[in-house]
């Protein structure tokens, strides 16, 4: 990690933000971007394309050491995300999925597959890596680690406006009551449990704007000579 580029770790869990937050710096400062997250959605959608159950873990393994995955540029500048061929933006953001995930990040042997080929993102000029492990596993050595997080009421009234926006019918108290259950699932999990990192800046957006929340980062990304002062 010393001699690669520089990695900026976005952590947190489900709704604080992160994606946007992490593709803004990355546009910001004109470097990479790793949305761990959607491996292990895409993971998840694999396998049940596949017909691969959740504690079948040595196929699980396998899938993930040899998932057949693409991150390309739309032309109105999007990220789409290609699974064997198919493009699968859409399908891996439902809470379907989401929650397979979860599940199935709580497996050693799943996180072990996926490790490398998480680290082999990282290229001149930077990386922003955004997960929930990446500044504890993944990047240990990054040179900036954040932490991001919201109370589970602001994460839940946030999923209701995209599901909403989606034409999706959902009621917030089961939102509510799902995102609690997956950070308790999260952060007491043996392997990888939804921590900060040692040394991470922890930034509450429960009361701030997305703009205010990358302001911080980019003050960081100054700090650290990663942008003119």
């Amino acid at each position: 990690m010393m001699n690669q580029a520089p990695v900026i770790t976005i952590d947190g869990p489900s709704g604080a933000g992160k994606g946007t937050v992490s593709q803004l710096v990355a546009e910001k400062l004109g470097w990479h971007l790793l949305d761990s997250g959607a491996l292990y959605r895409l993971l998840a959608l694999a396998a049940s394309h596949h017909g691969i159950e959740t504690d079948d873990v040595e196929a699980l393994k396998v899938l993930a050491e040899h998932l057949d995955i693409q991150f390309q540029q739309a032309d109105d500048n999007a990220i789409e995300i290609v699974l064997e061929g198919e493009v699968v933006t859409q399908a891996i953001r439902t809470e379907i999925i989401g929650n397979q995930a979860s599940k199935l990040a709580a497996i050693p042997g799943v996180r072990e597959g996926l490790l490398l080929r998480q680290r082999a993102f990282v290229q001149e000029p930077g990386l922003v890596a955004d997960g929930r492990d990446m500044g504890t596993v993944v990047f240990p050595e990054a040179s900036i680690k954040v932490f991001l997080t919201a109370s589970p009421e602001e994460r839940a009234q946030r999923r209701l406006m995209q599901l909403q926006q989606k034409g999706d019918e959902v009621k917030l108290d089961e939102l509510v009551k799902t995102i609690k259950e997956r950070d308790e699932r999260d952060a007491n999990r043996p392997v990888a449990p939804l921590v900060p990192a040692v040394g991470a800046l922890v930034i509450d957006s429960t009361d701030m704007t997305i703009d205010q929340v990358v302001d911080v980062i980019m003050v960081e990304a100054a700090k650290a000579s990663y942008i003119a002062v």
